[in-house]
């Protein structure tokens, strides 16, 4: 019986569920203390894009940036207590959780003393990623078995796998600092990232758990050792980022800003890389893909027809709200569609 117990709370599940709400009631009980602090030292707020949405400058201002300070410290204080230290997959997300998070830190701190919505340069940003990302890329690959080191899976395509040999490792560099730069483009409205980032990362967790486990086999997917574990990694966060929703929810108390945007989402890029399923973040992340991509096309065609915009305002979200959506319509409907890209991600472990 007491070998029983003893197997049961040394679970992966049961972990995860204690990681979930370790993070959450940390997130719940110190949010409030850290947007009084935040509210003092910040007396402006976060500035506000004066090209964005006009309604923004009048909702919005005032309000403080860096909340996602409350989302890395309550994930990795619940990370440290629940999950196994001697993997070194959660290692490197602690790794690339506090260099994202300090990169997104010290923009934020730059923009609320300045007042300016461009503080670190694009470079210095895009330089202190991809060197994590690549840090954090070659101490993955030595943590995996060396038949599937270096191969891309393809959802729902079991039996297929791609060797990119050495390109590989800028490959999945891409993908980190992708990923990162595109869940910081989705954060512009209040609750909008954080709920997609619980859909995200609850899809990576059973992800992880199936990879990790004497399930691998059963649904014919490439088993990676020790990953099962990031399963409390994915559970700290989520459970971070719901204490967070709590307090970003339409009217937003605090700002996630860059210190936990692009953490979360190097962290994300990060554990697709870990699980082989870098393809399958497109699918689950394709609200993320889909607001990069809009920035993406705004600035060429702007530049391609000499001031011409293709869509009314980008990141899509502003779009929207361009064509008379209200701000929660907005994001109740993107959270509606990660949600369904969510299930289809899942559809992934059925084998055609």
């Amino acid at each position: 019986m007491l070998l029983y117990l003893s197997d049961f709370f040394n679970s992966v599940p049961f972990r995860g569920f204690l990681a979930f709400f370790l993070a959450l009631i940390l997130a719940l009980s110190f949010g409030g203390k850290l947007i009084n602090f935040l509210h003092h030292h910040q007396a402006k707020g976060q500035p506000i894009r004066e090209d964005g949405p006009q309604s923004h400058l009048l909702t919005k201002k005032g309000t403080p940036t860096m909340g996602g300070l409350l989302i890395l410290g309550s994930a990795i204080i619940s990370m440290l207590i629940c999950a196994d230290l001697h993997n070194s997959f959660v290692w490197i997300s602690i790794l690339v959780l506090l260099v994202y998070g300090l990169t997104g830190f010290v923009d934020d701190y730059v923009k609320v003393t300045k007042q300016t919505a461009n503080a670190m340069t694009a470079k210095m940003k895009l330089f202190l990623q991809f060197t994590t990302a690549l840090i954090a890329v070659w101490v993955i690959s030595q943590a995996t078995p060396e038949n599937s080191r270096f191969e891309l899976t393809f959802p729902w395509f079991k039996n297929f796998a791609l060797n990119l040999s050495w390109f590989y490792i800028p490959f999945a560099m891409v993908v980190i600092a992708g990923a990162s730069n595109a869940v910081n483009l989705s954060d512009g409205l209040d609750g909008l990232a954080s709920g997609l980032l619980v859909v995200s990362f609850m899809v990576f967790a059973i992800v992880a758990y199936l990879c990790g486990t004497e399930f691998a086999p059963l649904f014919n997917i490439m088993p990676i050792p020790h990953t099962a574990e990031i399963t409390i990694v994915c559970a700290a966060v989520i459970g971070g980022c719901v204490g967070f929703l709590w307090f970003n929810a339409p009217p937003a108390k605090v700002f996630m800003g860059d210190t936990g945007s692009l953490a979360l989402g190097a962290l994300l890029g990060t554990i697709s890389v870990m699980t082989k399923h870098e393809i399958l973040l497109a699918v689950v992340g394709g609200v993320f893909v889909i607001e990069a991509l809009s920035v993406m096309i705004q600035v060429a065609y702007f530049k391609k027809t000499g001031g011409k915009r293709f869509f009314k305002m980008a990141p899509i979200h502003h779009h929207f709200e361009q064509l008379g959506w209200k701000e929660t319509t907005v994001v109740i409907r993107f959270w509606i569609i990660a949600f369904i890209l969510g299930l289809l991600g899942l559809t992934t472990f059925v084998e055609l």
